[in-house]
C-alpha cells in the first residue's frame, strides 16, 4: 500500500532528469519530483521524506546552499540527502559530504544503482532512528543503554561497510575476513606478549569493528574506475590512491561531531595509513617502519593478503599458498617483519577464514 512506502524528494531543475527519476522510482515510492530549491522548502512544510535526492547546479539556489539550510533546521537536519550531478569532481564530492550529504549520484541514472542506493540510504537512516528512540527508552537502565548502543553502532557500521562493498561489486565478504585476520593477529600479538606498550594504550573493543571503515575513502572514487576490469592507467592510480586521504577526512569529520570515541579513532589511522610500507615506498604520507602507526601494519597484512585471495575486477583470486608466499618475500619491504612473522604462525587460519567467509575462494576446496 502506497502509505506504507517510503517518500522521496527529487530535486533537479532539469525536467529530463526528474522525469526519468521519477519513472524509475514511481514504483517503489512515494516520489516527489521538484523543480527548485526553492521550491523544495516550500513542499518540507507539508511534507517530510525519508531521503532527499539533491542536484548540485541549480540556478537559483544550489546543491550546497540548501543542504546547508535543511542542516540547520532540527526538523529537517536528519534527513539523507544524496547529491546528483553530471561532473566527476573528488573536491567537489568531498565539499559535499563534508556539509552532510550522504552519497553522489552520477548522472545520468544507472536505475539498478540508483535504487540500491536509496535502500541502503533509507535503511541506514531508519537505523539511526531506531538507535535515538531506544537511547531514549533506555535511559533508566544504564547497562542495558550502553549494550543497545553499541549493538546499533555496529549495525550501521555494517550496513555502511556493506555498502562500500556494493561498490566494488565482487568482494563481498572483504570486510568480515579482514576483521577476523585482525582479531587472530591482534590475539597473538597479546599472548606472545609483542608490541604491548602500544597495546597497552588502546580500547580494543573498538579495534576491529573500526576495520569496517578502511576504505570508506573509496565512496569518492567513480564505480567506474572502482569496477575497471584492467589495470589502471597512472592517472587514475594516482585518484584512487587519494582514498587513503579521504577517508581520513571523512572520519576526521565524525569525529568533529561524536567525540571521545575510540573506533573513529583507530579507523581514521587505518583509512590514513593502511597504504604506508615498511620501506617508506607507500602512500599517501611516504612512512617508514614504525613511523606508520601499528594499527595500519596490521591492516595492511589484512588488506593485502584479502586483497590476493578474492577476485576482483581487475584480477582473479589467487590461491592462498600463494598469497602467504607474496605476504613474506614482502617481509621488511612492504609489511613489518615482526608481524610477517605473526601471519607466518597463523597462515593456516588465514586460509581457512578465505575459504569459509563469503567469497575469498571456494568454500568447497580443501585446505591449501
Amino acid at each position: 500500500m502506497s502509505e506504507e512506502r517510503s517518500t522521496v524528494m527529487l530535486v533537479d531543475d532539469d525536467e529530463v532528469h526528474l522525469n526519468a527519476g521519477k519513472n524509475i522510482l514511481k514504483n517503489l515510492y512515494n516520489v516527489f519530483p521538484i523543480p527548485s530549491g526553492k521550491k523544495l522548502f516550500d513542499m518540507l512544510e507539508k511534507v517530510m521524506p525519508d531521503l532527499i535526492l539533491l542536484d548540485v547546479e541549480m540556478p537559483d539556489v544550489d546543491g550546497y546552499e540548501v543542504i546547508k539550510k535543511l542542516k540547520t533546521s532540527s526538523k529537517t537536519a536528519d534527513i539523507p540527502v544524496i547529491f546528483l550531478t553530471a561532473h566527476i569532481d573528488p573536491g567537489h564530492e568531498l565539499e559535499g559530504l563534508s556539509l552532510g550529504a550522504v552519497d553522489y549520484i552520477y548522472k545520468p541514472f544507472s536505475p539498478i544503482l540508483l535504487i540500491r542506493r536509496i535502500e541502503n540510504h533509507i535503511f541506514i537512516a531508519q537505523q539511526k532512528k531506531e538507535l535515538k528512540h531506544k537511547n531514549e527508552a533506555l535511559q533508566t537502565t544504564a547497562l542495558e543503554k550502553t549494550v543497545q548502543v553499541v549493538d546499533m553502532e555496529n549495525a550501521i557500521l555494517n550496513t555502511i561497510a556493506e555498502l562500500l562493498e556494493f561498490r566494488t561489486e565482487l568482494n563481498t565478504g572483504h570486510i568480515t575476513r579482514i576483521q577476523k585476520y585482525l582479531r587472530m593477529m591482534i590475539d597473538r600479538l597479546i599472548s606472545e606478549k609483542i608490541y604491548t606498550d602500544t597495546l597497552s594504550q588502546w580500547n580494543l573493543a573498538f579495534l576491529v569493528p573500526a576495520a569496517q571503515l578502511h576504505d570508506v575513502g573509496k565512496i569518492m572514487v567513480n564505480e567506474t574506475i572502482l569496477n575497471k576490469p584492467g589495470l589502471y592507467t597512472e592517472e587514475e592510480f594516482e585518484l584512487v590512491k587519494h582514498h587513503a586521504e579521504w577517508g581520513a577526512k571523512i572520519i576526521e569529520s565524525m569525529e568533529n561531531q561524536i567525540t571521545g570515541h575510540s573506533f573513529l579513532h583507530h579507523a581514521k589511522i587505518m583509512a590514513a595509513s593502511h597504504h604506508e610500507k615498511w620501506d617508506g615506498s607507500g602512500y599517501p604520507k611516504g612512512l617508514k617502519e614504525e613511523a606508520i602507526p601499528l594499527q595500519g601494519r596490521l591492516m595492511a597484512i589484512a588488506d593485502v593478503y584479502d586483497a590476493l585471495i578474492s577476485k576482483l575486477p581487475y584480477k582473479e583470486a589467487l590461491p592462498a599458498e600463494d598469497a602467504k608466499k607474496i605476504i613474506i618475500a614482502g617481509r621488511a619491504t612492504h609489511f613489518d617483519p615482526v608481524l610477517v612473522e605473526v601471519f607466518e604462525a597463523l597462515s593456516d587460519q588465514f586460509e581457512y577464514i578465505a575459504r569459509t567467509t563469503s567469497r575469498g575462494a571456494d568454500p568447497e576446496a580443501p585446505p591449501a
